[in-house]
């Protein structure tokens, strides 16, 4: 039996820039859409409106590996608690790992 298609909706969201400035970003950034979307996306994650699976499905990644590469190469750290890492502990303990 075939897997069923999920259907997402997407919203468009139109940036506009005056010439000279665009040209300028495209001079630093070749895929200027690209730039923006990363840097909404880091923003709403450092102001916690973005979970870490909502940013990586975002931004296309595949695995939470990709998406923890691009948030150390932009100096944004995981919002790990000290309660994730007893929960964490507690898994691995029950695991026998």
């Amino acid at each position: 039996m075939p897997t069923p298609t999920r259907i997402i909706d997407l919203v468009n969201i139109t940036l506009e820039l005056p010439e000279d400035i665009a040209q300028h970003l495209s001079a630093e950034w070749y895929d200027l859409p690209r730039a923006a979307l990363e840097s909404l996306a880091l923003e709403a994650y450092r102001a916690r409106k973005l979970s870490t699976e909502q940013m990586r499905r975002l931004l296309g990644f595949q695995t939470r590996f990709e998406l923890d590469g691009f948030l150390k190469q932009h100096q944004v750290w995981l919002d790990y608690t000290c309660e994730d890492l007893d929960r964490d502990r507690a898994a691995h303990q029950k695991l026998g790992l």
